[in-house]
């Protein structure tokens, strides 16, 4: 009972986690004139389209059985930049912008959550509701979604950042990441190892700290 418990108390916070994260790619690429997502069912809280057996479900069940890390991802959004519409002052938003900005709506969706799950685990302190494992629940969540939005931010196919590296990046260095981009097999390998040398841990760990005492410290938990 003790692993079934161990198993909702994480995948549980995940998959929501990953939703949200899918869903605001979905819902900014059809603000820009994409509707590719939504008329294929992605655009909607449900974590049920989200899911991917394996990324989803099966690799982080592994993860927390065998009582290591677990990682996992969900379905990735389709969308079509050609089709975005959307105008700024006058102009019609370029696809490389338009790519950058609907990749970082999911990072930015997963910090939001976090917070709204600070401030709901703040309530149930301050008003000591009694309600059994959600407290731990919105802890996990505030944490699992602190660390999505700090890992998709690594600037490596298929990951977030390196869509938004192509919006902010001189052309000189489009080859580069379109190479990457057609090689996900080399960036995969890349991202692999990265992992498993602990560069991550040392990098990215401190901001996931400094995040959770950042939004602590906002919420005066005691």
């Amino acid at each position: 009972m003790e692993t079934v418990r161990d198993l909702v108390m994480i995948l549980v916070p995940m998959i929501l986690s990953l939703a949200v994260h899918e869903y605001s790619h979905a819902r900014i690429a059809l603000w820009l004139g994409d509707d590719t997502a939504t008329r294929l069912g992605r655009l909607t809280l449900n974590p049920l389209p989200h899911i991917d057996p394996v990324g989803t479900l099966l690799l982080p069940a592994m993860g927390v059985l065998s009582g290591g890390g677990f990682f996992g991802w969900a379905r990735p959004v389709p969308v079509n930049p050609l089709r975005f519409e959307r105008r700024f002052s006058g102009k019609r938003i370029s696809m490389r912008a338009g790519m950058a900005v609907t990749a970082l709506a999911g990072p930015a969706s997963n910090i939001l959550f976090a917070l709204v799950a600070a401030a709901l685990l703040r309530t149930v302190i301050a008003f000591d509701i009694d309600l059994p494992g959600v407290p731990e629940i919105l802890n996990t969540l505030i944490l699992i979604n602190f660390i999505l939005a700090v890992f998709n931010m690594i600037p490596l196919p298929p990951l977030d950042g390196s869509k938004i590296l192509f919006g902010i990046l001189p052309r000189s260095a489009y080859p580069y990441l379109e190479w990457l981009e057609r090689n996900m097999l080399v960036s995969m390998v890349i991202l692999v190892a990265l992992l498993g040398l602990g560069v991550f841990q040392f990098v990215l760990g401190p901001i996931v700290k400094w995040l959770l005492w950042a939004t602590f410290s906002l919420f005066q938990f005691p």
